[in-house]
């Protein structure tokens, strides 16, 4: 008969430690390489590889990129670590996002390359023509995706017909918003500006489908105050999206419900005309579970606890993934955020591999279907390059 016997606790100690430790040391290398190819082609591209620029442009040049390589990783410890300072969490979004569209166009500029390979153009003047053009194709794209990050979100209108509608419920108008992320740019006129759109759709529901700020209800209350004033004939709902988990979604879950907002923390609401009824179900975002925060996690069946089978459903589930779960609910219609539609191209490739649609209506199964946002406001790069944010009206069609 074999005896268990348990490691003492105290000898367990040091190989946890080497095992965070070895994690770390992990986790460093790959964002070392990651920041090393982010701006080691680009240096290459445009300052050094057969350009034959003057050397003090050549050395100016290198210690932009360098300088840019040393600011981006403090910029970001120091306004997304522990101290939360907005001006370094400005500068170092900025950065990274100049940093992306600098590396995507790099690499386009090597199609250029080729075509004056073949078109018979030599060196230095095919390398020095790849670098004008992609320095210049990045000013412009940042410019324009600046402009388009800042305006007020267009309205995207579309009909969406669900065949358990009842006729009196038939015309219904959904509007939905969503990642407004408010944070380190003060955008309280924009959400001032967010709302007054919303108010002249005079819409019968209002949706908010989270990722409502980074960052706690007492850094961003004055960008989120103007929601107060949003106007809705049957409801607004709100659900939390996964940037709450990284501050206090309980908090915004309160405040939302202060400020006039049914906060859809797995539960629903129900609405009617005359004598047809929807169900508005919400959820936790798919991250809360694994937040740790007590009483969260997406838990649609609790979300549905009692609602009637044969009234159609709205659920509203910041991530697309989650409609895995709508589908097996029977849910009628999902809406989603969380992808911002990529928001800067062509991130949206990347943002395919985790879910199921980055943008647009799609449906699932014989019932189910997913309306995805692009998103209302943006994340951390104060750019959107053939992204555009967008405020959605939906109609609800009876079949």
């Amino acid at each position: 008969m074999s005896q268990r016997v348990d490691q003492d606790p105290a000898a367990q100690k040091p190989v946890l430690r080497r095992r965070v430790v070895v994690r770390r040391l992990v986790f460093t290398t790959v964002v070392l390489t990651i920041l090393a190819l982010l701006f080691a082609l680009p240096w290459w591209a445009l300052v050094y590889s057969s350009t034959d620029w003057p050397t003090p442009v050549v050395a100016v040049g290198t210690l932009v990129f360098v300088a840019m390589l040393i600011a981006l990783p403090t910029f970001m410890f120091l306004g997304h670590g522990p101290r939360h300072l907005d001006w370094a969490a400005r500068l170092g979004d900025a950065l990274l996002g100049v940093v992306w569209v600098l590396f995507v166009w790099t690499l386009i500029g090597d199609l250029l390359r080729l075509a004056l390979l073949i078109g018979g153009v030599d060196n230095p003047a095919r390398s020095r023509i790849v670098a004008i053009f992609t320095l210049v194709a990045v000013v412009v794209l940042l410019a324009w995706g600046f402009v388009e990050a800042m305006r007020i979100p267009r309205v995207v209108r579309l009909d969406v017909t669900i065949p358990r509608l009842g006729r009196d419920l038939d015309g219904t108008t959904v509007v939905a918003i969503t990642d407004t992320h408010y944070g380190a740019i003060d955008r309280a006129k924009w959400s001032a500006g967010v709302v007054e759109a919303v108010n002249e759709l005079n819409a019968d529901i209002v949706c908010h489908v989270g990722d409502i700020a980074d960052g706690t209800v007492t850094q961003r209350r004055l960008q989120a105050e103007p929601l107060a004033s949003v106007r809705a004939r049957l409801a607004k709902v709100y659900v939390t999206g996964n940037h709450e988990y990284f501050s206090e979604a309980q908090g915004w879950l309160d405040y939302m419900t202060e400020i006039g907002w049914e906060s859809l923390h797995n539960r629903h609401v129900v609405v009617g005309k005359g004598g047809s009824e929807l169900v508005i179900a919400g959820v936790d975002d798919a991250t809360a579970r694994g937040s740790g925060l007590e009483g969260h996690g997406a838990n649609l069946a609790e979300a549905l606890r009692g609602a009637d089978p044969d009234s159609p459903i709205l659920l509203l589930a910041h991530q697309p993934k989650q409609v895995k779960q709508a589908e097996a609910a029977g849910v009628d219609l999902q809406l989603a955020g969380h992808t911002h539609g990529g928001q800067m191209w062509p991130f949206n490739f990347l943002v395919r591999l985790d879910q199921p649609v980055v943008h647009g209506l799609a449906k699932f199964g014989e019932r189910t279907q997913l309306y995805t946002s692009r998103g209302s406001g943006f994340w951390g790069p104060p750019f959107r390059i053939f992204a555009p944010s967008e405020i959605t009206l939906i109609t609800l069609r009876a079949s």
